[in-house]
């Protein structure tokens, strides 16, 4: 990743006490060309709001943001009607803005970039490129396009749509309009990313590669659009094989930005809490010394952690009524088998059953389960962009950033949580920190050692675990041992003892295999056992980095344990998330439970 300079402008006041600043903007990047031809402009603008009024119709409580680097032509055009139905704007210029005022040619077009961007909330100058000098990018051609390849990048990177004004013809102008869609497709950009064969990443389904396109024309020779296609039309275009255009989003993509407005709503729901009871990664002293953009990335971390723990207590709470109507079911049924059959008994046992059931849907309905595994993963995954972003870790490629990849493999279902993590680095990762304020702060409240940090939570954590899995395998035993005398003693006896004596004996032995049978079910389905596997591998891998770091002098090396540290972290949790998906809330367990 390219090392951004730092933000030059940010008129948004900070809203870490607007309930708004716990949910998820939804932001939508700009691509287009310059050169439109002014009797369709009118055309474009219609077509460009109705856009917007289908977004904003189908995510009311969604903030919507458009991100433009207000270009001459379509960048202009749709940042004027984003400001009309007050949506946010932000925008990243190619290069310094001094340099970029080249661009335009006219005092007229001049005086309008600096009316539109002073409406902006934020603005970002990305730096140099690999390369590039001041003298290289003042001329039009290789250096310059560089610098427009690495907004390209960054707008693809940082946006859940890219609405693209395009004539629907592919090119090899380096960080043009095609080249921008088609980066955003395939993560290829000839002339800019080091392999122009792309990655392994475009191999499964992404979310990310959503494009809004609205065709135009363009005022040049040859300037009609591609083939069949004509000014004024408009597609969902994705790589969906089955209907890459539609006009409808792809519903794989709608079901990514449902998640992401159920997070939003939630957090929206709770701000009140969260903003008091939440665990932020940053304090009022860190604040005043690291780079502003990790704020954005506290505040959603503080809301996801909040709302995890909200939900796995209600997971937690269900789990253990429904365990508890499972005792209750088994001693209804014994007391009919084995004491007094009267029909109450099974007509309590049924009204346990038919309780435990209707907890496990009304939970399922909610999406309790879902959403704690969700939010916790999304927590872990902000706090690792968070610490990096502080230590100035960066991904190490041009083209990628440090969401891209994570669970990048996995269900498709959890393509939201990207989806969120690259709206909330997005200033960090246009503004590179290097300081080694930063560097400390995640080397102490993130790596921590055996009593503080990251590695102290996994140390404290496995061995609670342990202690309650050991409790689990002493009942297990005791209650073994203990069948074992009973099944013993009538063997032995079953002659002389008589039915006051051998009844209770056979009672209270199922009572105690009940009991033993249910903690085990709740064990598992709290994956004890997994969990100590976790904190043990996970203590294991931070006292490896903890080590290693004490070791050396060289912050660059420490940052690149802290690369590999966070790889492995992220790597972990999506693991868990994995296991744990296979431990759903559902009836299944009520009728093993049952049985």
């Amino acid at each position: 990743m390219a090392i951004f300079s730092s933000l030059i402008s940010n008129t948004q006041a900070d809203i870490g006490t607007d309930q708004r600043g716990f949910s998820v903007p939804l932001v939508i990047a700009v691509t287009g060309h310059r050169n439109l031809l002014d009797n369709e402009l009118l055309v474009l603008r219609e077509k460009a709001r109705a856009f917007f009024s289908e977004i904003r119709a189908d995510f009311p409580d969604r903030q919507i943001t458009v991100m433009s680097a207000l270009a001459k032509g379509a960048d202009m055009l749709v940042a004027e009607e984003a400001l009309k139905l007050d949506f946010s704007l932000t925008v990243p210029l190619p290069m310094s803005k001094q340099e970029y005022m080249r661009d335009f040619d006219s005092v007229e077009l001049r005086e309008k970039f600096e009316s539109i961007l002073a409406q902006a909330t934020e603005v970002y100058e990305l730096p140099l490129t690999s390369g590039n000098t001041l003298a290289s990018i003042t001329e039009y051609g290789e250096g310059r396009n560089q610098q427009y390849a690495q907004l390209g990048v960054f707008l693809c990177g940082h946006c859940h749509i890219l609405l693209a004004l395009w004539d629907g013809k592919y090119s090899d102008n380096l960080g043009g309009t095609s080249q921008v869609v088609r980066f955003h497709h395939d993560d290829v950009m000839p002339g800019y990313t080091t392999d122009t064969g792309g990655s392994g990443i475009i191999l499964v389904d992404d979310e990310s590669d959503l494009v809004y396109h609205i065709v135009c024309s363009r005022n040049q020779p040859n300037g009609s659009p591609e083939g069949n296609l004509k000014a004024g039309d408009h597609w969902w275009f994705s790589l969906d094989a089955k209907e890459p255009r539609s006009k409808r989003m792809p519903e794989s993509h709608r079901r990514t930005f449902a998640y992401t407005n159920d997070f939003s709503t939630d957090a929206l729901k709770y701000a009140g809490k969260i903003r008091d009871e939440a665990y932020a990664l940053l304090n009022d002293k860190n604040w005043e010394e690291l780079p502003s953009g990790l704020r954005s990335i506290d505040r959603l971390f503080c809301a996801a952690d909040w709302l995890a723990i909200h939900f796995q207590k209600r997971v937690v709470m269900a789990l253990r009524l429904a365990h508890l109507l499972a005792v209750l079911m088994g001693l209804m049924y014994i007391a009919y088998s084995d004491i007094l059959p009267k029909q109450q008994f099974l007509y309590a046992f049924l009204g346990f059953f038919a309780l435990a059931t209707a907890i496990y849907a009304f939970g399922k309905r909610n999406s309790w389960h879902r959403k704690y595994l969700d939010y916790r993963t999304l927590a872990e995954g902000l706090r690792v962009q968070l610490y990096w972003a502080a230590a100035g870790v960066t991904s190490g490629s041009k083209s990628k950033f440090m969401h891209d990849t994570f669970l990048q493999t996995q269900d498709p279902e959890l393509g939201w949580i990207r989806n969120v993590m690259r709206v909330a680095g997005t200033q960090c990762d246009a503004s590179s920190y290097k300081g080694l304020s930063g560097l400390t702060f995640s080397l102490t409240n993130w790596l921590g050692g055996t009593e503080m940090g990251q590695m102290g939570y996994f140390r404290r954590k496995g061995v609670r675990c342990a202690l309650q899995f050991q409790r689990t395998e002493r009942l297990s035993n005791f209650a073994l041992c203990l069948g074992v005398v009973v099944v013993a003693c009538l063997i032995l006896t079953s002659a002389e003892l008589g039915e006051q004596v051998r009844d209770p004996l056979v009672v209270g032995m199922g009572i105690m295999l009940l009991f033993v049978g249910v903690r085990q079910s709740y064990s598992h389905s709290v994956a004890d056992e997994e969990l100590i596997r976790q904190y043990e591998f996970m203590y294991k891998i931070f006292g490896n980095a903890r080590r290693r770091i004490d070791l050396i002098d060289n912050d660059d090396e420490k940052r690149r344990i802290l690369r590999i540290l966070g790889d492995a972290a992220l790597g972990e949790h999506a693991q868990w998330i994995l296991m744990n998906r296979e431990r759903t809330m559902d009836g299944g367990e009520v009728f093993q439970m049952g049985q």
